[in-house]
C-alpha cells in the first residue's frame, strides 16, 4: 500500500490487489464468490478505490439497477434475453459484493449501506423469480413454473431467517456457558467466538460460518465435539475447503441464486436446475440442523458438567474463591 497522507488517513492512500484481499476478502466464503466473483472484483475493487470518488451505496444502487434490469430480460423469455439476463445477474452480484469490499477498505461501511443492502438483494431475488417463471409460463403455459417461483421465494427466505435464527441460538449457547462459568455474558467475545459469529448480520445472510467454525466458549468448550467423532473424514474435507477460503456450506442462499438465475437460463434448463438446486439446498440446511442438535447435546452435557463442579453452598463459593484455596493455600497450610 502507497500512501501520501498522514497516518491515518486513508482519502489519499493507493490500495493494491493485495491490500483488498487481505482487508476485504473474508477468511471464508461461498465458492461461487471465491472462484468466479473475487478474481473480478478485487481488481475492480482497486481501479474504483484508487481512480475514483464512487461510494458503497451508489456501487449498491447500481447493483440494484442491474438486477432490475436482469429481470427485464427474463420476462422476454427468449433465449436470447436469458442468456442476456443470466449475464447481468453475475454483474449485479459482482457489484453487490463490490460495494462491501469498498467499504471495509476505506472504512466507510455504514449501519444504512447494510440495511440498504441486504433489502435490495431481497427485491432482486423477488422481481427476477416473478420475471424469470412467469416469462417461461407465459410461453410454455405450464404451471410449474408458477408452483417453481413459489418455491425459490420461499426457500431464499428460508434460508436468510434460518441463518440469523442459528446465529441466535449458537451466541445464545456461548452466553450460556460464559454465565455459569461466571465470565461475562456480554462485550466479552474472544477470537474464536468472533470468528463462529463470522461478523454478526452480514456474515449469518453470507450463508454463516457458524455453521462450520469451532464453537467454543471463552474456557475453550467445545460445541462440535460430538460432530467431529461422528464425522472424523468431514475434516480432512473441510481442512481442505478451508485451505482454499472455502465454506464446507457449499450450497447456501448465494449458490441457490446462480443456479436458478444463471446457470439455468444459461443451460435452457430451469425447472431441473431450479429443482436440483433446491434438493441441494434442503439436504445443505438439514445438515445444518442436525450439526445445531449435536451441539445443543455438547452444551447441555458442557453445561451440566460446569453445575456439577460449581460450589454448592454460600460458604463453599466463598471458600473456592478465596485466595488460600490455591496451591500457595495449600503449601502454606501444609507448614503451619
Amino acid at each position: 500500500m502507497t500512501t501520501t497522507t498522514s497516518e491515518g488517513d486513508r482519502s489519499g492512500v493507493r490500495f493494491t490487489l493485495h491490500d483488498v484481499r487481505s482487508e476485504t476478502y473474508k477468511a471464508r466464503d461461498a465458492w461461487w464468490t471465491v472462484f468466479l466473483v473475487d478474481p473480478l472484483a478485487g481488481r475492480l475493487v482497486v481501479f474504483l478505490a484508487n481512480r475514483t470518488s464512487v461510494t458503497p451505496n451508489q456501487i449498491t444502487w447500481g447493483a440494484f439497477v442491474l438486477g432490475l434490469g436482469s429481470a427485464a430480460c427474463f420476462l422476454a423469455a427468449d433465449w436470447r434475453w436469458l442468456v442476456a439476463g443470466a449475464l447481468l445477474y453475475h454483474l449485479s452480484f459482482v457489484l453487490d459484493c463490490i460495494d462491501g469490499k469498498i467499504a471495509r477498505l476505506k472504512g466507510t461501511g455504514t449501519v444504512l449501506g447494510g440495511w440498504l443492502d441486504y433489502v435490495f438483494d431481497r427485491i432482486r431475488v423477488l422481481t427476477c423469480t416473478v420475471a424469470l417463471m412467469w416469462g417461461q409460463y407465459q410461453k410454455s403455459g405450464q404451471e410449474l413454473y408458477l408452483l417453481l417461483g413459489i418455491a425459490v421465494v420461499f426457500l431464499d427466505m428460508l434460508r436468510y431467517v434460518d441463518a440469523l435464527q442459528v446465529a441466535k441460538v449458537r451466541r445464545q449457547m456461548r452466553r450460556k456457558l460464559k454465565r455459569a462459568l461466571g465470565a461475562p455474558a456480554t462485550g466479552d467475545v474472544n477470537d474464536e467466538d468472533a470468528a463462529a459469529e463470522d461478523g454478526g448480520l452480514d456474515g449469518a445472510l453470507d450463508g454463516g460460518e457458524a455453521e462450520e467454525a469451532p464453537v467454543r466458549t471463552a474456557a475453550g468448550v467445545d460445541l462440535q465435539q460430538e460432530f467431529r467423532s461422528k464425522f472424523v473424514s468431514y475434516i480432512r474435507v473441510r481442512d481442505w475447503l478451508r485451505d482454499h477460503r472455502v465454506r464446507t456450506h457449499l450450497v447456501s442462499g448465494i449458490e441457490f441464486q446462480m443456479a436458478v438465475f444463471i446457470v439455468g437460463p444459461l443451460l435452457g434448463q430451469i425447472v431441473p436446475v431450479t429443482i436440483g438446486a433446491a434438493v441441494l439446498l434442503l439436504v445443505f440446511e438439514g445438515a445444518i440442523m442436525y450439526k445445531l442438535w449435536l451441539s445443543s447435546r455438547d452444551f447441555s452435557r458442557a453445561l451440566a458438567e460446569i453445575q456439577e463442579e460449581a460450589p454448592t453452598s454460600p460458604e463453599e463459593a466463598q471458600w473456592a474463591g478465596h485466595p488460600m484455596n490455591g496451591d500457595a493455600g495449600q503449601g502454606m497450610r501444609q507448614m503451619s
